[in-house]
């Protein structure tokens, strides 16, 4: 039997995707809209112009809005920079009054790949590393997370089950044992899932929940542009303008579409402080990828990549 969402799995509840504007927070804020929930989207890039993005690039926080009612929720575009302590706290007084409360937060905030570059700015070591854009990595990753959770957590917490999800790259166990790219990009990947784990000892006496969720390989419009293909033709792209294991690629609704089920588990909880990724989510709660597939990049990876062995990438969506 084919899987579809089921389109009110969260109807009247409130949510909040921080990082909303493209890339896996576009992605969850659709897939929120697909189950009916209200979906604030925030992000920098407007079609008001009014705040700096790092990317100069044309999605907008309005678009993905639009998006989330199309799909049969309600959107509601707000253009807020997470690192600015009065724009989140405003954000904060806004939802109060407005919703009253939040049932689902979303930290996505990133911003930092323009920082970050492609392959052949990787392994560069710590002393040869631009300082300046190694902390600004960080500013971007960790503290906007921070300042978000400290102003709309008392928001989650107004009625029981709560859920913070903070995203992230790879599991807290895999990025353990694994360098990522640089020391300024690993230290922020493994704070994101350490901050779920420290978020959820603290949510835990107030009835609310945190977990950490990693998407696999995501088709981000920035992937894409990269790889030289669109979404209707990326399938053109492994072996050619892209390795072959992006054959396991995901759209960025896939990890949007863990989190909504997620949320709409009654018994969430047993989640609380974990580190997760999108496949282990899809096998959890049987839902698929836009496309009717189960991408499981990390489970190739981890198998097959990482111990040289040999595998059809069928097998892994």
């Amino acid at each position: 039997m084919t899987w579809t969402p089921n389109l009110d799995a969260l109807r009247g509840r409130i949510a909040v995707v921080t990082g909303a504007t493209r890339g896996a927070g576009r992605g969850i804020a659709m897939a929120l809209g697909e189950a009916g929930a209200t979906v604030i989207c925030t992000g920098r890039s407007s079609r008001t112009g009014a705040l700096y993005s790092d990317y100069d690039r044309p999605e907008t926080i309005e678009e993905t809005a639009e998006l989330v009612t199309s799909l049969g929720g309600r959107g509601i575009p707000m253009v807020v920079d997470h690192l600015d302590q009065m724009q989140v706290r405003a954000l904060a007084e806004d939802i109060r009054h407005n919703h009253g409360h939040i049932d689902l937060l979303v930290n996505d905030i990133w911003g930092g790949e323009v920082l970050t570059g492609g392959p052949a700015n990787w392994d560069t070591p710590i002393w040869e590393h631009d300082l300046d854009k190694g902390l600004r990595m960080l500013r971007l990753a960790i503290d906007t997370h921070l300042i978000t959770s400290h102003f709309l957590l008392p928001l989650v917490i107004q009625k029981p089950g709560g859920l913070l999800v903070e995203v992230t790259d790879g599991t807290l166990d895999y990025n353990a044992t694994h360098y990522r790219i640089s020391v300024y990009y690993d230290l922020a990947k493994v704070a994101i899932s350490r901050l779920a784990y420290s978020q959820g000892h603290e949510l835990a006496s107030v009835g609310a929940t945190a977990v950490a969720v990693s998407p696999g390989w995501l088709r981000s419009e920035m992937m894409l542009e990269g790889f030289q293909v669109t979404e209707s033709n990326w399938q053109d792209a492994p072996g050619k303008t892209a390795p072959p294991d992006f054959a396991l690629s995901e759209t960025p609704r896939y990890v949007g579409r863990a989190i909504a089920a997620l949320a709409a588990d009654p018994e969430k909880a047993r989640w609380n402080q974990m580190s997760v990724n999108v496949g282990q989510m899809s096998r959890e709660y049987d839902f698929t990828d836009v496309d009717g597939s189960r991408p499981d990049s990390w489970r190739y990876i981890e198998t097959i990549r990482e111990t040289d062995s040999q595998a059809d990438f069928s097998d892994y969506r």
